[in-house]
């Protein structure tokens, strides 16, 4: 997924920014909880994006098997566009954990963007 408001080296600098790491796992906790599904906080910020990974592997594994209703109702709820990722789905990876990796660089996208935009006002 390509993001072109915010310069590639912010966007590589700011996956080793603990606030905005802290901020994603926030933010994924919060869009999560509202479809009752739990997701904790990692314990070691260092594999955060790991741990978090594996979370959503298996929520997302389970939904897409069982309940894809919510789990369209939770992409709306994220901001990913369900007929978008079907088209560009990686088919080395098994989908649930293609649209995990998605889910997981939006909530970041979604961080970033607001800090971005708050440093640099600017540019709105």
């Amino acid at each position: 997924m390509s993001y072109n408001l915010i310069p590639k080296q912010d966007v590589e600098k700011a996956k080793f920014n603990e606030l905005i790491v802290h901020e994603t796992a926030q933010q994924v906790i919060k869009d999560f909880a509202g479809f009752g599904m739990e997701v904790t906080f990692p314990d070691n910020l260092h594999y955060a994006y790991d741990d978090l990974l594996q979370q959503l592997t298996l929520l997302v594994g389970d939904l897409l098997h069982n309940e894809e209703e919510k789990l369209s109702a939770l992409l709306y709820q994220i901001d990913l566009d369900e007929s978008k990722f079907k088209e560009e789905s990686d088919r080395s990876l098994h989908e649930h954990e293609w649209l995990s990796e998605m889910i997981l660089h939006r909530e970041f996208l979604k961080v970033l963007t607001r800090h971005y935009f708050k440093d640099h006002p600017e540019k709105l």
